[in-house]
C-alpha cells in the first residue's frame, strides 16, 4: 500500500493534474483581479450633448425667452420617455432630474451627495460668496448672514423701514400719474429697499446709479463667459467692476465710522459683517464682504420685483380676487392709527393676500430653476451620474403639472389653503438646506408693497396679452404698462 501511495504522488499523470489545477487557479485569480479593476460601462441617462462647446444651451435659452422654460425639459422627457436625461448647458455635461422625485433627491441630499453649483459666468462675476462657495466655509457665511433674514430682524430692523420706503416710493413714482410701467418701477423700489436695509444707502442718485449697473450685470449672470466687447458677459463684467468699486468706497467709509463709534455694529448687515467674526473667530475679508453684498443686493431685488410684477398682472386680470385682497388689506389699515406703520402681527393677518401671491408665482416663478453638482458617483432611477456632473432642476415643470395642480393654468389661490400643494411640487424658493435664504424677506416685501399699492390704486393692463419671458428672472416684454385709477381715501 505504501508503494501505491508513493506511486500516486510521483506519477506523471498526478503531477500533470496538480500543475494544471494550480495554473488554472492562478489564471482565474488574475482574471478576477483584472475584472475588478476594469470599470463597467456607465449606464448614463438617455439624451444628447448637442453641439460641441454650445451643447443645448441655445435651446435652453430659447425656451426661456418663449416664457415657457419648462418646455426645454418637457420636450426631452417626451422624446426619451424618461424622468431623467442628459444634456449639456453652458459647456457642462448635465443630468436633468424631473418631477417631485428629482426635486426631493436634490434638495434632501444637499451637502451630502450634491453641492451647489452655478455656471462659471456666475463665479467669475461674483467671486467667492455664499452662492459660489460650498462646504464648511459656505455654511459659516450662511450662519453669519442668516440673522438678517430671521423674524427677529424683521421685527426690529425691517418692517417699519420697508413700509416707510414703500410709501415714499409710491408717492414719488406712482402718485399723480395716469400710466406707469410696473416692472421697471418695482425693480427700482425693491433695489432701494435692499440698499437701505442692507447698507443704509439712502441717497436717491446713488441708488439709481447702482440700479442701472445692476440691470446690466443681471443680463450676463448666466451666459457663455466670452469676455469680448458686445457680449452679455463682457458688459456684465464691466458693470460688476464698477459696482464693486462703488461698494468698496462705501465699505471703507463704514469701517471708519465703526472705529469712530458713529455707526452701530448691529444697525445693518454691512456693519454686522465688518464687526463680528464667524464661529471660528475669522473675519470676512473686505472683498468677500463686497461679493456677498453684491449677491444680496441682486437677489434682494431681482426675484422680488419679478414676483411683485406678476402679482400685479393677475390682480388686474381678476377683479374679484383684487377685491378680496383689498378687503383684507383695508381691514388691517382700519385697525391702525393715522400714520401708524405696519408691524409683524399685521403681516401674519395677510393670509389670503399671500395665497394670491403664491398662486401668481406658481404659474410664473421668478426664476427658472437652479443647478447642483455631484459630489460622488451617484445613481438615480437606475442611471449612473458620474462625480463632477452637474444637475439642473426646473421650477415651472412641477408648478404646471396637472397631476399636482389640476387645471394648471387656472388662477386659483385656494390651492394654498390648508395643507397646500404636494411636497416638492411647489419650489419657487428651492428646498432643503440650500433653500433661498431670503424667502421670508421676499414674503415680507411683497406683502408690504401689496398693502400700500391696493389701498391707493386699482389698475388696468394696457397690453392684456403681453408676452412674459425669462432671462435670469422673468420679465414682461414691454414692462407691464398699466393705467392707474386712484382710490378715494
Amino acid at each position: 500500500m505504501a508503494q501505491g501511495f508513493s506511486y500516486l504522488f510521483t506519477s506523471n499523470s498526478t503531477l500533470h493534474f496538480i500543475f494544471t489545477a494550480f495554473s488554472l487557479f492562478i489564471v482565474l485569480n488574475l482574471f478576477i483581479r483584472y475584472k475588478s479593476k476594469v470599470k463597467k460601462p456607465l449606464n448614463l441617462p438617455p439624451g444628447s450633448y448637442g453641439w460641441p462647446f454650445l451643447g443645448e444651451t441655445m435651446e435652453y435659452f430659447q425656451a426661456a425667452m418663449e416664457g415657457k422654460p419648462q418646455n426645454f425639459v418637457k420636450r426631452r422627457m417626451e422624446k426619451y420617455k424618461s424622468c431623467v436625461f442628459k444634456t449639456s448647458i453652458v459647456g457642462e455635461p448635465m443630468a436633468v432630474l424631473c418631477g417631485t422625485a428629482g426635486n426631493k433627491f436634490l434638495f434632501t441630499n444637499s451637502n451630502k451627495l450634491v453641492t451647489t453649483w452655478w455656471p462659471s459666468s456666475v463665479s467669475k462675476l461674483l467671486g467667492p460668496c455664499i452662492t459660489t462657495l460650498s462646504g464648511d466655509e459656505a455654511m459659516q457665511m450662511r450662519k453669519m448672514i442668516s440673522y438678517f433674514f430671521s423674524p427677529d430682524a424683521f421685527v426690529k430692523l425691517y418692517i417699519k423701514t420697508m413700509d416707510l420706503v414703500t410709501q415714499q416710493h409710491i408717492e414719488t413714482h406712482w402718485q399723480g400719474k395716469e400710466e406707469v410701467n410696473v416692472y421697471p418701477n418695482v425693480r427700482l423700489y425693491t433695489f432701494e429697499v435692499a440698499c437701505r436695509l442692507f447698507m443704509r444707502i439712502e441717497e436717491q442718485e446713488q441708488i439709481e446709479k447702482l440700479a442701472d449697473l445692476f440691470n446690466i450685470f443681471v443680463k450676463g449672470v448666466i451666459s457663455v463667459p466670452i469676455n469680448f466687447p458686445g457680449t452679455k458677459f463682457y458688459n456684465a463684467k464691466r458693470a460688476t467692476s464698477a459696482i464693486k468699486k462703488e461698494l468698496k468706497m462705501f465699505v471703507r467709509h463704514r469701517r471708519l465710522a465703526l472705529e469712530q463709534k458713529t455707526s452701530l455694529p448691529s444697525q445693518d448687515l454691512l456693519s454686522h459683517l465688518l464687526s463680528y467674526p464667524d464661529e471660528n473667530g475669522k473675519f470676512m475679508s473686505e472683498s468677500v464682504i463686497i461679493n456677498n453684498i453684491v449677491l444680496l443686493l441682486f437677489s434682494g431685488y431681482d426675484t422680488t420685483s419679478a414676483a411683485s410684477t406678476i402679482l400685479m398682472k393677475y390682480l388686474a386680470e381678476f377683479p374679484e380676487i383684487y377685491e378680496n385682497v383689498l378687503k383684507e388689506q383695508m381691514e388691517i389699515a382700519s385697525s391702525k392709527e393715522g400714520g401708524e406703520l405696519l408691524n409683524w402681527d399685521d403681516i401674519q393677518k395677510m393670509r389670503y393676500s399671500w395665497n394670491v401671491a403664491c398662486e401668481a408665482i406658481r404659474i410664473y416663478p421668478p426664476v427658472m430653476g437652479a443647478f447642483r453638482e455631484a459630489m460622488a458617483d451617484l445613481k438615480f432611477e437606475g442611471y449612473d451620474i458620474p462625480k463632477g456632473w452637474k444637475f439642473y432642476w426646473n421650477a415651472p415643470l412641477t408648478h404646471t403639472d396637472p397631476s399636482f395642480f389640476p387645471d394648471e393654468q387656472k388662477f386659483d389661490p385656494s390651492r394654498f389653503e390648508g395643507a397646500g400643494p404636494v411636497p416638492y411640487s411647489y419650489v419657487p424658493f428651492g428646498g432643503g438646506p440650500r433653500m433661498c435664504l431670503g424667502k421670508e424677506f421676499t414674503r415680507l416685501e411683497i406683502l408690504i408693497f401689496l398693502h400700500n399699492i391696493v389701498k391707493r390704486f386699482k389698475w388696468d393692463l394696457l397690453i392684456p396679452d403681453e408676452k412674459i419671458e425669462y432671462e435670469m428672472t422673468l420679465r414682461p416684454q414691454k414692462g407691464l404698462p398699466v393705467r392707474l385709477h386712484p382710490r378715494q381715501a
